[in-house]
């Protein structure tokens, strides 16, 4: 049983053929990173004519975007009034437009390239847990609304015909979003990428990013690539040159868990017209059906150190909680991944040096995020979007405080809630 990718590696269509790198090779840009930042951009730099190549130190989606729920979301976690507060109201309300419209960038991209990744656009519940629930979910339905977008705020009655289930007393349905495939996706978008005339090279670590004259050099045990503009696209898997794109985020654990595929009788009752879900809790649940019938469960958590069986128990209490009727249904997959946080819970643009750039953080946010700043990059590099106009400001990296005790802390508070939380 694969604890990386489970079963978005079982379902997805094979990877693109890609090659170790070997050898110099020159290209207009180079690209640390085959997640969907870095395929992004590779898509829309080489549909603008330039050379593209794309160095990854394991193999397309390996990190958060082959493992994460494949809820499409818009926006961050962040509430949107507060986001421009964080930000800036230039920068806040840019990029509250531009990841709004994300998940419509998804579908397009699925839609102009074919790809075959189980998309469903019927939108995502945020179920409230609470009365604390209800008042964040009523916050974050009003502040969406007043910039028009198209969002709702459900009652109990309407919660539970999207649900399927009693257990929340409201929900936030937001019908920009859906759900994916997300190995699926990512692996597609290499696809379209190579079509375009990508190079994508694989199993190919880089060791270090040498300036070179005016232009940079990308290095690898195997070869080198030599560009004018080098992206580094890594986030929270980053090693190597310009690590502290990872030591600038605190690691939080996020595991999955798919049931077998659901008998007849039962499948129609869960999630009925097709919509992701995912709860207001601290420690939350998030669920969603796939292709193949399978309930996918998720919430914070390693499935390591002893600690597996903890998650996999509590999962099935939570399940059952929601959906009783799949009392005695077992899983068929578990995997794990990493989601990097950064202090205010939102991405950042960094200029590592001249023409070495990345967009970062996206804090469980990667999908339609992602597939945006890689757009972003790409028109920032093809000298379509000038500094002053990203939806993010330019910072410096700089290292989490307290990271190391953080993660401990994140990864053995979530054990500990699981070993105990539904047992009544």
């Amino acid at each position: 049983m694969s604890l990386t990718h489970g079963l978005w590696q079982a379902s997805a269509p094979d990877a693109p053929q890609t090659a170790v790198l070997a050898g110099d090779v020159r290209a207009d840009v180079a690209i640390v990173g085959a997640g969907y930042t870095g395929l992004s951009a590779a898509l829309n730099l080489a549909e603008r004519g330039l050379s593209v190549a794309v160095i990854e130190a394991k193999h397309i989606g390996f990190g958060g975007a082959g493992r994460n729920v494949g809820l499409v979301n818009a926006g961050m976690w962040v509430m949107p009034d507060e986001l421009p507060k964080v930000l800036g109201a230039v920068h806040g309300e840019r990029l509250l437009s531009v990841l709004g419209d994300g998940p419509n960038e998804v579908f397009a991209r699925v839609a102009k390239h074919n790809i075959d990744c189980e998309l469903q656009t019927a939108g995502t519940l945020h179920c409230a847990v609470g009365q604390s629930g209800i008042k964040e979910l009523q916050r974050r339905a009003q502040q969406w609304q007043a910039r028009g977008a198209a969002v709702q705020l459900l009652d109990a009655t309407e919660t539970a015909q999207k649900m399927g289930s009693n257990a929340y007393p409201a929900a936030l349905l937001d019908l920009r979003a859906g759900t994916i495939q997300p190995l699926a996706y990512v692996r597609g978008l290499g696809r379209a990428a190579i079509a375009a005339g990508t190079k994508i090279f694989t199993d190919s670590p880089v060791s270090a990013v040498e300036a070179v004259g005016d232009q940079w050099r990308v290095v690898t045990d195997g070869g080198s690539v030599t560009a004018n503009w080098v992206i580094m696209a890594t986030d929270a898997y980053a090693q190597g040159p310009w690590d502290i794109i990872r030591t600038e985020q605190v690691h939080l654990p996020y595991f999955n868990m798919a049931t077998i595929p659901l008998p007849e009788d039962i499948r129609p009752s869960l999630l009925p017209q097709g919509q992701g879900a995912w709860d207001t809790a601290e420690v939350l649940s998030s669920f969603r059906m796939d292709a193949q019938g399978r309930l996918v469960w998720g919430s914070v958590g390693a499935l390591r150190h002893g600690v597996h069986g903890v998650h996999r128990e509590w999962a099935k209490r939570a399940m059952t909680r929601v959906y009783p009727q799949l009392k005695g249904i077992e899983f068929e997959h578990e995997w794990f991944g990493w989601i990097g946080m950064t202090d205010d819970n939102l991405p950042r643009f960094h200029r590592f040096a001249d023409r070495v750039i990345g967009v970062s953080g996206y804090n469980g946010r990667g999908i339609a995020p992602g597939t945006v700043m890689g757009r972003v990059l790409a028109e920032h590099v093809a000298g379509d979007l000038h500094a002053d106009d990203l939806p993010l400001p330019v910072t410096v990296a700089k290292a989490a405080g307290l990271r190391a005790t953080k993660e401990i802390y994140y990864e053995a508070g979530a054990a500990m809630l699981h070993a105990v939380e539904h047992r009544l």
